[in-house]
């Protein structure tokens, strides 16, 4: 068989076929499909191609023709197709190359320019030619259509049975689908999984974080249950150590709470630095979830319950640096962290701590007042030592009737959270001991010939009774750990200790983190509003109850006098130049500067001196000379007589670079270090040739200025000449270049 658009060049080169199948089940399941995309060899030999020619490409067996990402098969086929080494593309359908245009028109431009045929089972194709090209485009076309077609109806059943709430999808641990292809989401049957997973809810509600209701469960030793995603609808559990990500999944999934919650998530396309295009999955708000039916099947919490509960772990976040900590109960001795709120502009106040110890509370205002010198200042800044024990002794009136009530309750709190812990654990002990029996049955049923076999289910039966026995220790230690039930003497005893709050408060067992959860449990705000004079000032405070009722309280607010302390930047100026210069030469550069005593005054010998005392910085000591390992440091006075110059010729050079100066600080006196170098540029003598100052201008062709420039980066040589009349700089010449002419017959002569 034989087609026209054959041509001998198109046989010189390769024969490929493409083969692909879109997933693994596909290439499972449709192996006749697959069998016919291997038979189109015989396709390519017919056509003229020989056997050794024909390349068959099937690495891409179980990707999506959807993008070109990912697969590897088709990125080497558009390689050799563009390096012009294939003469036809052979292919059971266009949508096995590409379901995607822009792959596919980049292949046939390709094939187009290097001449390379296209066929598939309806014909054969060459992409330079019009008509093929645009019958080839409309495949193109209906082939990313069709798969636009099969999504949208897919995605529209799935979307549809989501919305009846009858979409069986994976469950989180603790639910389950029910055997009944009528019935709904129900508890797991497994009493220890429930037993946990309600227990987490229990202590969340008293414990009030992720993070205390996690470390609550390992301190009781509890497992936590995990369900592997393949069991859909079995019932297999692994129990393993609790992880804060497991404890937070379960306080966050919608499922608990008995609702049926479909499009949680987004999925979004990207492109990475690699220029490859990923898709990730973004958690979407609650109003913009696809489906949400609220009491669908059972729950371990009411829906009201669950948005507290989200409401509160979205507080718990710490707060970032200057930002007000609404959350979950942190350390440190301010007592109304989380309740303190401004009076001025209605803001979370946050928190400060002062003290060698950080051990004194205060409260501050994130917001800003007016500005003072381009600054923000704070519109409320204030100790809160007094505030915390006016709100406390209010605290304490409020719960003085009660007081009884609320030990008694917390003694059976703490009572039924260790029976909560004993059943789980009791639960436990069950699973360990059926999982022994299971052992035991699958060892005695097992042919004791079979040697291979009976040793390994020995082994599981030892190990399964060795968790067992670790499962009974565990709760015989736990039970006999149990608080015992409060007697009518622990009751009278727990009564007078409740008529002396004060002294339960101070306790040393009482810990800062209780003492604010115990204000949280009755307060829920305190609004502070300071009035303040020179003297000091008074702060209203206004406490919100749980329920409704507020009580108003006066605190004085003693006014802390203001530190009078030194600048430190001035402090550590004055301890580097004590060293160089006195005390009335450093009080004239302090005064250059602007610089000013802890009191606003000018400087003075004696204010540094007495500075200096106070932050014992030694004097300056006066020696013949300072002499430094790499020259001796003098003053442009003494460097001047010690050179033989004019001490204004000196400043002369300093300020222009000819020589290096020294400064302290700004406003110091200038020194010089004299070294060798520097005493060798001042001569009584200038060298042979060497130019005056309007010679080498006119010899350079430069300005004074540019020359001076030269010398101070070092690319020309000046000595400045002390004696005769014709005192001065006396500059290095310039080095005679070549002309045009004479560099023209060098390249003659060379030739």
């Amino acid at each position: 068989m034989s087609d026209s658009k054959v041509t001998a060049s198109h046989l010189g080169r390769l024969a490929l076929i493409y083969v692909r199948q879109s997933t693994l089940s596909q290439v499972e399941r449709n192996r006749e499909s697959t069998a016919r995309q291997y038979d189109l060899v015989a396709r390519a030999t017919e056509l003229g191609w020989p056997r050794a020619a024909v390349r068959v490409i099937d690495d891409d067996l179980g990707v999506s023709g959807a993008s070109a990402a990912g697969r590897t098969g088709f990125a080497g086929l558009a390689a050799q197709v563009g390096l012009g080494q294939v003469g036809i593309v052979v292919a059971l359908e266009v949508s096995r190359l590409a379901r995607n245009n822009a792959d596919w028109y980049r292949l046939l431009d390709l094939a187009g320019m290097t001449d390379t045929l296209i066929a598939d089972a309806d014909g054969l194709y060459h992409p330079a030619m019009f008509n093929d090209r645009l019958v080839l485009g409309m495949k193109g076309t209906m082939s990313e259509a069709e798969l636009h077609i099969l999504r949208a109806r897919l995605d529209g059943g799935i979307r549809n049975k989501a919305a009846r709430g009858e979409l069986r999808r994976a469950l989180p641990v603790g639910l389950v689908w029910s055997d009944d292809p009528a019935g709904g989401i129900v508890f797991h049957p497994d009493e220890a999984v429930i037993g946990v997973i309600s227990a987490i809810f229990e202590r969340f509600a008293t414990a009030g974080s992720v993070r205390a209701t996690w470390l609550w469960l390992r301190e009781q030793g509890l497992k936590f249950p995990l369900q592997p995603a393949a069991y859909l609808h079995g019932h297999d559990i692994v129990w393993s150590e609790p992880t804060y990500h497991g404890v937070h999944n379960v306080l966050t999934h919608p499922a608990y709470a008995g609702a049926y919650t479909f499009a949680r998530t987004r999925q979004q396309r990207y492109v990475d630095e690699d220029g490859n295009v990923r898709t990730r999955r973004t958690k979407l708000a609650q109003p913009d979830w696809g489906v949400l039916i609220e009491d669908h099947h059972r729950g371990f919490i009411d829906w009201e319950t669950y948005l507290s509960n989200q409401a509160r772990i979205g507080k718990n976040i710490r707060p970032m640096a200057h930002q007000p900590g609404t959350g979950a109960i942190r350390e440190g001795c301010a007592l109304l962290q989380g309740l303190a709120t401004c009076g001025t502009c209605g803001r979370k106040l946050a928190v400060y701590y002062d003290g060698a110890h950080k051990s004194t509370p205060g409260y501050y205002c994130t917001g800003t007042g007016q500005l003072v010198e381009g600054r923000g200042t704070r519109h409320m800044r204030v100790g809160g030592a007094a505030i915390d024990t006016a709100v406390t002794q209010a605290f304490m009136a409020a719960l003085a009737p009660t007081a009884v009530q609320a030990c008694v309750a917390a003694a059976e709190a703490v009572e039924h959270g260790h029976d909560t812990a004993i059943e789980q654990r009791r639960r436990q002990v069950e699973v360990a001991r059926y999982q022994a029996a299971r052992a035991e049955r699958r060892y005695l049923a097992v042919d004791p010939d079979n040697r291979l076999v009976a040793r390994g289910l020995e082994a599981d039966w030892e190990h399964a009774l060795a968790a067992l026995a670790d499962a009974e220790t565990d709760l015989a230690r736990y039970h006999a750990a149990r608080p015992k039930t409060l007697t009518d003497t622990e009751r009278a005893a727990i009564a007078r200790l409740g008529g002396d709050l004060d002294a339960v408060w101070a306790a040393p067992t009482t810990t800062d983190r209780d003492r604010k959860q115990i204000l949280h449990t009755l307060l829920d705000e305190v609004n502070i509003t300071i009035c303040r004079d020179r003297k000091g000032g008074q702060g209203r405070l206004l406490l919100r109850w749980k329920g409704g009722a507020s009580t108003e309280l006066t605190v004085t607010i003693k006014r802390s006098p203001p530190a009078i302390r030194t600048n430190e930047d001035t402090v550590a100026l004055v301890r580097r130049l004590a060293g160089h210069y006195p005390d009335a030469t450093i009080a004239g550069i302090l005064n250059r500067q602007g610089r000013q005593t802890a009191r606003g005054l000018t400087f003075t010998g004696g204010r540094v001196q007495g500075l200096r005392h106070h932050w014992q910085i030694p004097c300056h000591q006066r020696s013949g000379s300072d002499q430094q390992p790499d020259g001796e440091l003098l003053t442009v006075a003494d460097a001047a007589v010690a050179l033989g110059l004019a001490t204004s010729t000196l400043h002369r050079w300093v300020s222009t670079g000819f020589i290096a100066g020294e400064q302290v600080t700004p406003g110091a006196p200038w020194q010089i270090r004299l070294t060798d170098e520097i005493r060798n540029l001042f001569v009584d003598t200038a060298p042979a040739g060497w130019l005056a100052t309007l010679e080498a201008t006119l010899a350079y062709g430069v300005s004074r200025q540019t020359l001076m420039q030269r010398v101070k980066r070092g690319e020309l040589q000046a000595v400045h000449v002390r004696t005769g009349r014709r005192k001065g700089l006396r500059f290095q010449p310039p080095i005679p270049q070549p002309g045009l002419f004479e560099t023209l017959q060098s390249a003659i002569g060379a030739v």
